[in-house]
């Protein structure tokens, strides 16, 4: 019995660790998005995790929400100076997430200041 018990045990951990894995290293796409972003910050009771949104069009119709994952330092620094302003943001989407990663299935990897296409200041 506590060998048939501890097979079960180290099965349900090896999965575990198989699931994991899975969703911290494969991406289900990468790509850019831009807009305008219009809220940035750091939520959560007991783990805090960084999440986003750009607006992607001039009605806020459209708005892409995204999270960023505590080791991206330089991203989060990046996002907190340009709040308001229109962004392009590189992303990874993941099949899944954890509580602890952030919200949304897409992670921020890099953000660069653009100018608008809306408002040309020619």
């Amino acid at each position: 019995m506590r060998k048939i018990l501890g097979v079960i045990l180290a099965t349900i951990a090896i999965m575990a660790i198989l699931w994991y894995t899975f969703l911290y290293f494969a991406t289900y796409s990468d790509g850019y998005r831009s807009g305008e972003l219009i809220k940035f910050s750091s939520k959560g009771y007991l783990v805090k995790t960084w999440e986003g949104e750009i607006s992607q069009g001039i009605s806020g119709a459209q708005i892409f929400s995204f999270s960023v994952l505590d080791e991206e330092k330089e991203v989060i620094d990046k996002l907190k100076e340009y709040q308001g302003q229109y962004v392009k943001l590189e992303y990874e989407e993941r099949f899944g997430t954890f509580f602890f990663w952030g919200d949304t299935k897409y992670f921020i990897t890099g953000v660069t200041l653009e100018q608008s296409p809306h408002f040309n200041r020619n």
